[in-house]
């Protein structure tokens, strides 16, 4: 994993805080974006993580993290747009970067576990 990618997802989660303070300030907009920016920086802080763990297991268990917290971000993308919380074009660019990085973590995932 590069700094590139460090940086990709800590530029990740900065987006989603600011999609997060767009919501509404409504019950329903609170309730998701709590939800939204807790998995959304936690992409970025867990792949972080993953470069201090002290073996490969760690790294490998890490970015299962980063690829559960990712994907559950897709999840609450989905659910703002679908229920018009935010107008979907106002989304879609960070929902694409969301599929690209469960995408990237699969990946990356399963070549780590292949070389065991």
């Amino acid at each position: 994993m590069s700094e590139e990618l460090k940086q990709r997802t800590k530029d990740f989660s900065l987006r989603v805080m600011k999609v997060v303070g767009s919501l509404p300030d409504n019950m329903l907009g609170r309730t998701i974006g709590n939800q939204l920016i807790r998995s959304g920086t936690s992409v970025g802080a867990n792949c972080r993580a993953a470069y201090c763990g002290r073996s490969k297991a760690e790294f490998i268990a890490k970015l299962g993290i980063v690829l559960e917290e990712a994907d559950e971000s897709a999840f609450w993308l989905e659910l703002i747009m679908e229920g018009k919380l935010l107008p979907e074009e106002r989304i879609l660019s960070l929902y694409q970067e969301t599929k690209e990085l469960v995408a990237i973590f699969t990946a990356s995932i399963k070549t780590l576990k292949s070389k065991k």
